[in-house]
């Protein structure tokens, strides 16, 4: 079949979210052919290039969501009164609260405002395609007058009645930012209408392209999101009014809730952000847990010999930020040094940008102050026994090897998604200590200890109980690798997404009929039989591939076509 894979600031790209697992879901569905469609998150992403494409992906096509021209697109007086219609239909049921805030808000919210925000969005896609664009359109000033109208009306919340001109501002720069998609050419009979399946590697911006597939054309839209975009948003921006906040969340909860309305399957990667998607009003019927993909490859020689290097020893691996909380765990190691003073704490990771880079600096700092160099004593180091490292350091030449260098992995955070570092400690076989956050406990099922958040007496209890029991160690750290490697390998991940592309396929309708060489009709698009090698059937011709009609000059899409490789069938 075709898949219309649709990813924003990740693949195709060299750097990026969900680039790698979106690169091995590709590679491991060979049979089926990809037609990539990406939103770029900047410039310099842009320039960075894409990595290497398998010859299953036909074509893609990026378009940037960092930056948008005007578009040139003078409407005449039918078209303002179309856009003024719908935008402030879209206004009006975010300054109602329709789909925003808490849970009680979601389950509350009635079909009917849910209606109204589809009607909306999707009237805005038609105007877009109709008469070329909508840039120009978000950017006026009719936009900001239309979502003061509904603010100021009867029936708006408390919240948006209180907005003020830069709050309208700030919210109108939003949503021409976030709506960006529905002014793209993604919208042919040659783009996503020719697909056979929309897979949106995430919520929010990105799974607007596939609405639009399917309201135009039927496609079935399969969603995947492995960090909710909602509670991304929930997170973000605390120094903004009340009113910003309140709008905006009204805004990406109505999306949510039409994007888990309109999909044929969700897919979350841990019952964390499944939660989420209940909570934001999805069907529980259309949701299939499917964990992320790892290559375990990298680490089975340190999990299949379960050795350390130093039985003494507590490891942290990942990106150095305030979220992983290292300052509880510095005071969680004073606390092991009491009791077991040989113990050694070794940090391997990197800052993550400027604010991980002052912290850093700040737990330097603490560490040189809760454990100065003892002179003399009967426990006498010499050095700190605290230890800031990197990747690509003599003793810790990969991954794997930072893991293997200490007796107990050691995760800290108060905020935490899929720990992805706990995963890999439990591919190298390693006894792990976490903080209950996230989806941690559904990741190591009794297989480690768990403790709560920004505890460092807790955290230091646990460690403790590890470091002096070796049996225990190895026991917890070959359960923890049996695990890992049943429910979080790339096998297991691609498997899982192969079963739920046919079923989405073959419970969707069939919306035009493909004919072979003979004129006999064909299930898909493109039959899996395309890719296997020896070809059991000729493919079809199809035509060839056009960008659209002409774009006026500042078009904000930025679409390439990339022509299926020689020797590529």
């Amino acid at each position: 079949m075709r898949i219309g894979l649709i990813a924003e600031g990740g693949y195709p790209y060299v750097s990026g979210d969900a680039r790698l697992w979106c690169d091995r879901l590709v590679r491991g569905l060979d049979r089926h052919e990809f037609d990539i469609y990406a939103l770029s998150r900047s410039e310099r992403q842009e320039d960075e290039g894409w990595v290497p494409l398998p010859a299953q992906v036909s074509r893609v096509r990026t378009a940037p969501m960092w930056s948008a021209d005007d578009d040139g697109v003078v409407y005449g007086r039918r078209a303002r009164r179309r856009f003024a219609e719908h935008y402030g239909e879209l206004a009006a049921v975010l300054c109602a609260g329709g789909g925003s805030g808490a849970d009680e808000a979601f389950r509350e919210a009635s079909a009917t405002e849910a209606d109204r925000f589809g009607s909306a969005l999707y009237g805005l896609a038609e105007l877009a395609r109709d008469e070329g664009g909508l840039v120009g359109a978000l950017r006026s000033e009719a936009a900001v007058r239309a979502l003061e109208h509904a603010c100021r009306s009867r029936g708006a919340l408390r919240t948006a009645r209180e907005a003020r001109v830069p709050d309208l501002l700030a919210v109108a720069a939003h949503l021409e930012r976030a709506l960006r998609p529905l002014s793209l050419d993604w919208y042919e009979d040659d783009g996503l209408g020719a697909v056979d399946l929309c897979h949106a590697t995430s919520g929010g911006s990105a799974a607007l392209p596939g609405l639009l597939a399917h309201h135009f054309y039927g496609v079935p839209l399969l969603l995947t999101e492995y960090g909710v975009r909602l509670r991304t948003h929930y997170l973000a921006a605390p120094d903004s009014s009340s009113a910003v906040r309140s709008l905006l969340a009204a805004f990406h909860g109505a999306l949510a809730a039409e994007t888990y309305a309109r999909a044929a399957l969700v897919t979350p990667g841990n019952g964390h952000a499944r939660r989420w998607q209940e909570r934001c009003g999805a069907d529980r019927a259309k949701l299939r847990t499917v964990y992320p993909g790892m290559d375990a490859d990298r680490f089975a020689e340190v999990g299949e010999s379960a050795a350390c290097a130093d039985p003494d020893s507590l490891v942290w691996v990942g990106r150095v930020e305030p979220a992983k909380d290292l300052v509880s765990l510095l005071h969680a190691f004073a606390e092991v040094r009491k009791e077991e003073p040989k113990t050694r704490l070794r940090i391997v990771g990197t800052p993550a940008g400027p604010e991980g880079a002052a912290y850093l600096g700040h737990c330097r700092a603490l560490a040189a102050q809760l454990f100065p160099d003892e002179a003399e004593g009967p426990h006498r180091v010499g050095d700190n026994p605290v230890s800031f490292e990197e990747i690509g350091a003599p003793d810790i030449p990969n991954l794997a090897a930072a893991y293997a260098s200490g007796a107990v992995t050691v995760l800290s955070s108060v905020v935490e998604g899929f720990p992805i570092g706990l995963v890999e400690a439990m591919f190298c076989g390693r006894a792990t200590v976490s903080t209950d956050v996230g989806a941690v406990v559904e990741v190591i099922g009794g297989t480690g200890l768990v403790v709560p958040p920004r505890n460092p007496r807790a955290l230091a209890e646990a460690c403790v109980a590890l470091l002096r029991d070796p049996e225990r160690r190895e026991r917890l750290g070959a359960a923890a690798r049996a695990r890992a490697l049943e429910l979080f390998t790339v096998e297991q991940n691609v498997a899982a997404f192969h079963g739920i592309y046919l079923e989405v396929v073959s419970r969707t309708p069939v919306r035009r009929v493909v004919l072979d060489d003979t004129g006999e009709p064909l299930p898909f698009a493109v039959p899996a039989e395309a890719h296997v090698p020896g070809r059991w059937t000729e493919r079809p011709a199809r035509p060839t591939p056009r960008n659209g009609p002409p774009r006026p000059p500042g078009t904000p899409v930025r679409a390439t076509a990339m022509p299926t490789p020689e020797g590529a069938r």
